[in-house]
């Protein structure tokens, strides 16, 4: 869809990316690390002064000790991460429960580990679990669970209710939990994040993925880290260390000193509400139906009322057409389940959002 929105000149609100520069002191903090020579190889598991910042927020936000030595390993990218731990555990005929709409590596990431995908749909419109569902799922050879909240594409985000249903569920088993928790510092409505990280049954079974361009605007860096504890992360560094092997140095550094302010990621909650609370209001006069949203920065538009097209088909259009790229959500399901929602990313400029939402106004 941005290769569409390219083509067409269209404003693009399809991929998860913000159109604004980062902290301009972190882009500072990346040249000072270049000048003060952090431009060759990293250690393979990252920056000592890094993964310790990065264990220091941990028990700071979800009150859980993780070794920066041994528990906490910095990555290129949280794609990665989620492909280097789903790599570094499954095997043939494995299964592995995941929940659609699903972000998109996580099926491929398993196939080509020989692994076979477990579906089970959120129910429609608030993207609910039913862990019932789920349980009936369970067999001898499931291998790893994958959660994801605040949830891409849909926007909700997973309650304490939840976390225990997990817990119970994967008690006395050898299941794995990965989760992904790159949107963990964009949520709205004073809801909080359950990271897996805050449950003792959980965090002694997950691998926890997080994304540092997410949270700082800087999805082109490509970095990100995993938690777990260290009889998982012995596995997944034998993955990392043949698959990239380390990450950005002078990055790294910067990235460790600006952890040091809490508040570049504690008041990022408020940024992005502020963001969708305007979006909303913009669109709210036109014929597109707003569904909840609680957590990352995706809203959902249903156009029911617009035309009976399937997702996929109003999606080009709308792009071709009326200059707006988003992203259909059949795309996120195998069975292309249609329920004529399509996700449009609202990290964007208020410029943006407000061009973007006079055409949708007009439609």
């Amino acid at each position: 869809m941005s290769g569409l929105a390219n083509q067409h000149g269209a404003i693009n609100l399809s991929q998860g990316f913000p159109d604004f520069n980062p902290d301009k002191n972190l882009l500072r903090l990346v040249t000072e690390g270049m000048r003060k020579g952090f431009n060759q190889y990293a250690p393979m598991p990252g920056l000592m002064a890094l993964r310790e910042s990065i264990a220091e927020k941990t028990e700071s936000l979800y009150g859980v000790s993780y070794n920066p030595e041994t528990e906490v390993t910095v990555v290129p990218g949280a794609t990665y991460g989620i492909f280097a731990a789903i790599s570094s555990v499954i095997r043939e005929d494995d299964e592995v429960i995941l929940f659609e709409p699903a972000y998109d590596c996580y099926v491929p990431a398993i196939e080509l580990n020989g692994g076979k995908p477990i579906r089970v749909e959120l129910k429609f419109p608030d993207f609910n679990i039913d862990w019932s569902e789920v349980a009936k799922l369970i067999t001898f050879r499931t291998k790893m669970i994958i959660i994801n909240t605040p949830h891409n594409p849909s926007g909700s985000v997973l309650k304490e209710e939840d976390m225990h249903q997990l817990a119970k569920l994967v008690n006395g088993s050898d299941i794995v939990v990965l989760s992904d928790e790159v949107y963990e510092h964009i949520l709205f409505d004073n809801k909080k994040h359950h990271s897996a990280a805050l449950y003792p049954e959980l965090a002694e079974r997950s691998f926890i993925v997080s994304s540092f361009g997410k949270t700082y605007h800087t999805t082109g860096w490509k970095m990100g880290y995993v938690v777990a504890p260290e009889n998982l992360t012995t596995e997944l560094r034998k993955v990392h260390q043949f698959l990239a092997f380390s990450t950005s140095s002078p990055m790294q550094y910067a990235y460790a000193e600006i952890l040091k302010d809490p508040s570049t990621y504690t008041e990022l909650n408020d940024f992005y509400q502020e963001k969708r609370d305007y979006f909303a209001q913009l669109v709210r006069g036109s014929r597109f139906e707003v569904l909840s949203c609680y957590g990352s920065y995706f809203q959902l538009l249903k156009y029911s009322k617009i035309t009976d097209e399937r997702d996929e088909e109003f999606a080009k259009r709308l792009t071709i057409e009326h200059g707006i790229a988003s992203i259909p959500i059949s795309v996120f399901y195998r069975n292309k389940t249609d329920n004529q929602v399509l996700r449009f990313c609202f990290a964007k400029s208020k410029e943006t959002l407000e061009k973007a939402a006079e055409v949708l106004c007009k439609i």
